[in-house]
């Protein structure tokens, strides 16, 4: 299974975590590939100038989160060669 990244406010329970982040972040997960970071556009968009790159996977519905969801792939930074 891959990762599913998407930041936000949780619930530490006593087994588990909680909350809506948790949803998303868990929805996404289930669309990610072996080995493969997948994530919002909350994640995008909080690393900008990090040098991360994303690639589209387009919109996604995620189970118990309304609408559509814009998903990308997370890539390493290519380093310059000069």
């Amino acid at each position: 299974m891959g990762a599913g990244l998407h930041p936000g406010e949780i619930e530490v329970r006593p087994s588990d975590l909680a909350g809506i982040a948790v949803h998303i972040a868990n929805g996404i997960a289930t669309l990610a590939n072996p080995n493969e970071i997948l994530a919002s556009r909350t994640v995008l968009d909080l690393t900008a100038g990090s040098g991360l790159q994303f690639e589209s996977r387009g919109g996604h519905p995620l189970k118990g989160v309304p609408g559509t969801w814009p998903i990308f792939v997370a890539h390493a930074p290519t380093s310059a060669t000069s």
